[in-house]
């Protein structure tokens, strides 16, 4: 199946994000520069490993969709680029990971001081840049999203090792934790486009639900891919004490043996019982059920895309709704 970035598949993503991204790679090299050493070794470690992109490209597609031309977006994009590693190298640290994108965390190669201090300097750097951008609006989304996005991980930790999340509170966790940043990139395409109150708010209605789908399905996989394919540990939500959806489905579908599993599983994170987890989340329907709900925030994604006028960029949208949902890695 293919990914967001698979290379044997030609798409209108790839095609006209090409150029975009090697500008907004440019901006990141250019602004990762720092005269202590450690910093840059490893920033440039950590945005070296690759990844989606989904963030930085929904700026630059939605400012493309609403005919904004100018050097503003690929500044934005490295923005969100560099706000999206802070989280990933603070995240790694709280939940002792060891592998993303295939390769060993930065706080598994440099240990946990290392990996939060720079993830500081990334906040910090982000936030020049936004400065040096001179536009108050732009200031006020990235706040904000950065102040949620903060919440959110807070709101993870509170239910970590609790089976009896429920599922509204679960999602809650998915909108600050994930879609608000999805939503601040989508929006700022809009700001610096100008566009109005209407079009900007759809635009940010797009970029909360592919947020939350991206997350639905990320959680599911943790339950259906493997290792190598994912570029992360199998397992580590689990292991971390996370109710993610595949699970709470699970409990209610279950039998009181699998709830008691599964509860148990979930309070002492344990991974010796995955196989045996796997199977009851299969054998429920959970993971099935978990992917319908991605689909379904698609969808509302896919709808709110109408009020932009018909373009490549818009085309381009409409097939990241298709292609974060039915991905496989």
């Amino acid at each position: 199946m293919p990914t967001l970035d698979s290379p044997t598949t030609a798409s209108p993503v790839q095609e006209l994000m090409a150029d975009g991204m090697s500008r907004v790679d440019a901006v990141i090299r250019a602004r990762l520069s720092s005269e202590v050493a450690l910093i840059e070794q490893i920033s440039h470690y950590i945005i070296g490993a690759g990844g989606k992109r989904i963030r930085p490209r929904l700026v630059l597609l939605f400012a493309q969709a609403l005919g904004h031309e100018g050097p503003e977006p690929y500044e934005l994009a490295a923005i969100v680029e560099f706000i999206h590693t802070a989280t990933l190298l603070h995240d790694d640290v709280v939940d002792e990971s060891s592998l993303r994108r295939g390769r060993a965390t930065a706080n598994a190669m440099f240990g946990n001081a290392a990996s939060v201090l720079v993830g500081d300097f990334l906040y910090s750097r982000a936030f020049q840049m936004m400065v040096s951008l001179d536009r108050m609006r732009v200031l006020e989304v990235l706040a904000d999203a950065t102040n949620v996005i903060a919440e959110g991980e807070v709101l993870q930790l509170m239910n970590m090792h609790d089976p009896d999340i429920t599922v509204p509170a679960y999602l809650q966790v998915i909108r600050y934790k994930t879609a608000k940043l999805f939503e601040a990139s989508a929006r700022l395409g809009a700001v610096i486009a100008g566009a109005s109150p209407e079009i900007e708010a759809a635009c940010a209605d797009y970029g909360r639900a592919l947020g939350t789908a991206f997350q639905l399905v990320d959680d599911l996989l943790d339950y259906e891919g493997d290792t190598q394919a994912l570029g992360k540990n199998v397992g580590d939500d689990l292991r971390e004490g996370k109710p993610t959806l595949p699970l709470l489905v699970a409990m209610e579908r279950g039998t009181a043996q699998d709830r008691e599993l599964i509860r148990h599983a979930i309070e002492h994170g344990e991974v010796e019982r995955l196989p045996d987890i796997i199977a009851i989340v299969r054998r429920t329907g959970a993971l099935e059920a978990t992917r319908e709900a991605a689909r379904a925030e698609a969808n509302v994604a896919r709808e709110r895309l109408f009020a932009l006028p018909p373009s490549a960029a818009r085309e381009a949208l409409l097939e990241f709704c298709a292609r974060s949902v039915e991905r496989s890695t």
